[in-house]
């Protein structure tokens, strides 16, 4: 079994009993907004309907929800609590492009960021995806891009500053954030902006797809075994300044992951922050374990400040 399959099993594959509903939805309050008013560009047949999974295994003492065959892709918007700081941030679960974690690495990350004063915007893009191949249960050799998916990301970003002055957020600090299949997404969207991958669909899309800033937590795809760099990664000067968070003993997304991807950053003269931790291991979100890795928000947190994102803290 390859490692990619390993970790979608400890999202839904192992969980024999779960409960299931046949779409993912928000907490109330709160309103999925289509990311296209008709039929998505390069749309394609799913292998059934949307479905949400309730993993009977534990993640830091907690169940995971896992959303599969998503083929209309929405994006759900949480308003910032307490002070705005105007910065807002697109959040890209992980999932190996299969599935996406849609609570460890998805509302648990929109809790964290709206407590901040950051308005965090929530992307169901379309799974399965590009760029695994799931009947040979391998990796491409050249890593495709993940089309759809980035796609999805691109018309949500341009979405967020088209609506900007309605959301209160400043159309020039947007960010993403990405877990896992969701931090290669984000090396996607920070490397790729200058690629149109759909034709306009309305008035949004001549807004920047370019994000403001990138956090791109466990990735993958991004390097081979054999250590060479995915050539659908083009890193520029224009990439976006990056902070990059890994854990030395992640066994399903080396290490070298994130080494290779702050290298390419740092050749191409990108702000990049890189935090390595002995264990932590893969799909640990933002949940309090024992290990020292679970405190890496406060981290992400100065960063942002650092680059002028956010208020520093007392501020």
């Amino acid at each position: 079994m390859k490692l990619w399959t390993i970790a979608l099993c400890l999202l839904a594959a192992c969980a024999s009993a779960h409960a299931r509903t046949e779409v993912w939805q928000p907490v109330t309050g709160h309103t999925q907004i289509p990311l296209w008013p008709g039929t998505p560009p390069d749309a394609k047949p799913m292998p059934g309907p949307e479905h949400a999974k309730t993993s009977t295994g534990l993640i830091a003492g907690k169940t995971a929800v896992a959303v599969s065959n998503v083929s209309q892709p929405t994006m759900t918007v949480y308003a910032p609590k307490g002070k705005n700081t105007g910065a807002a941030v697109l959040v890209f679960p992980g999932g190996g492009f299969e599935m996406l974690a849609m609570d460890l690495e998805g509302t648990e990350a929109c809790d964290w960021l709206t407590s901040r004063g950051i308005t965090c915007v929530l992307l169901k893009y379309r799974v399965p995806s590009a760029p695994y191949d799931w009947h040979c249960d391998c990796r491409p050799h050249d890593f495709e891009l993940s089309t759809q998916a980035l796609q999805d990301a691109q018309r949500a970003l341009r979405l967020v500053r088209f609506r900007a002055a309605e959301w209160h957020v400043d159309p020039h600090k947007v960010g993403v954030i990405g877990f896992s299949a969701g931090g290669y997404l984000v090396a996607e969207i920070s490397t790729n902006f200058k690629h149109h991958l759909y034709a306009p669909v309305d008035s949004a899309d001549k807004e920047s797809s370019r994000p403001d800033f990138s956090l791109a937590i466990y990735s993958g795809h991004l390097v081979t075994d054999d250590g060479v760099f995915n050539r659908h990664v083009p890193v520029s000067h224009e990439t976006p300044p990056t902070f990059l968070l890994q854990a030395e003993d992640d066994h399903v997304d080396g290490v070298n992951q994130a080494l290779a991807y702050y290298a390419a950053l740092k050749k191409a003269d990108v702000p990049v922050e890189m935090h390595l931790y002995a264990h932590g291991g893969h799909a640990f979100g933002l949940r309090p374990t024992s290990n020292p890795i679970s405190h890496w928000p406060a981290l992400a947190e100065t960063w942002m400040s650092t680059i002028g994102m956010i208020p520093a803290a007392g501020r």
